[in-house]
């Protein structure tokens, strides 16, 4: 007996067709966000890499570089990424409005502007163990931690500038070239630290130095993309004065998203500098030092995957 077959009705029609159109969608969002998942893990293994070198150096010098980090992450790395951010609105409106040759000025006045910015930051850290010995840290770990975080200062410039690479790229869907990019940094950091840490006798100073150094590859790989790739021809035409202007309109939307980013990263960044106040600081921050790589991967990897 042959079986009937019914025509579909125009419902069961829409419903297949949104299934579709969802399925699609669904692929799309893959394809895009899982370089970019990628891209992001990778750039914070090169800080989770000069950890796990200091590790081998012994109790004191993981406290300090662990301390150190964290009081750059509360203070700078944070405050940098949360106003880099703003580059997710403003080229994302250009890019919308296929007012190309914008995304290549937004960039060029986050970059004036983020390093401006760190030059304050710079000299904060610069005074690290000083600060630190006035919040009653540890006087052994405040003054290592205060030398691991002056090494650190070179890294600060780039990691500025590398936030507004990154964004710039993402604003156009690029997600490959920040996930390659992101991949042989971390891979030539590797490297980088075994030479300063072990081959030229440098320890922890050499894992601090190394960050910043692997930071500048990354930010020159970007660089070199964006000059030579015809991708970006039309949103990056070359430097222009315009990137001086208009530093309010940047700030509007910098300082809301600082504040957001940092209220999220402080909350347990805070846990790791209270950490030294407990009766075995070198043992307590060690640990948590572990687990604050862990927490911070899982966020910045969330954060992207939503952007």
């Amino acid at each position: 007996m042959e079986e009937t077959l019914l025509p579909r009705s125009p419902e069961s029609k829409e419903l297949g067709g949104e299934s579709l159109l969802m399925g699609d969608e669904v692929k799309r969002q893959l394809w895009l966000a899982g370089p970019l998942i990628a891209g992001s893990l990778m750039q914070n293994l090169i800080q989770m890499i000069s950890i796990m070198f200091v590790g081998h150096l012994g109790e004191l010098p993981l406290a300090s570089a662990s301390m150190a980090t964290s009081f750059a992450t509360v203070t700078g790395f944070s405050l940098l990424a949360g106003m880099a951010s703003a580059l997710d609105t403003l080229c994302g409106q250009a890019f919308g409005a296929r007012e190309y040759h914008l995304l290549g000025v937004y960039k060029q006045r986050a970059m004036v502007l983020l390093t401006l910015v760190c030059i304050p930051v710079a000299v904060l850290w610069y005074n690290t163990g000083e600060i630190l010995l006035l919040f009653g840290q540890d006087p052994d770990i405040a003054m290592e931690a205060g030398t691991y975080a002056r090494w650190m200062i070179p890294g600060l410039f780039a990691y500025g500038v590398l936030q507004c690479h990154v964004r710039f790229l993402q604003s156009q869907n690029m997600a490959l070239p920040v996930m390659a990019s992101a991949g042989a940094a971390a891979l030539f950091h590797l490297l980088v630290c075994w030479l300063l840490v072990h081959a030229a006798g440098m320890g922890g100073k050499g894992a601090a130095l190394s960050n910043a150094v692997s930071y500048w590859v990354y930010v020159i790989l970007l660089a070199v993309y964006v000059r030579a790739s015809s991708s970006c021809e039309k949103t990056w035409t070359g430097f222009s004065t315009e990137a001086f202007r208009g530093a309010r309109d940047f700030f509007k939307l910098a300082v809301p998203s600082a504040l957001m980013l940092c209220l999220e990263w402080w909350s347990f960044e805070i846990l790791v500098l209270l950490s030294g106040l407990l009766p075995n600081p070198k043992l307590e921050t060690s640990v948590l030092s572990i687990t604050r790589v862990i927490f911070l991967t899982t966020v910045s990897t969330r954060r992207t995957a939503c952007s």
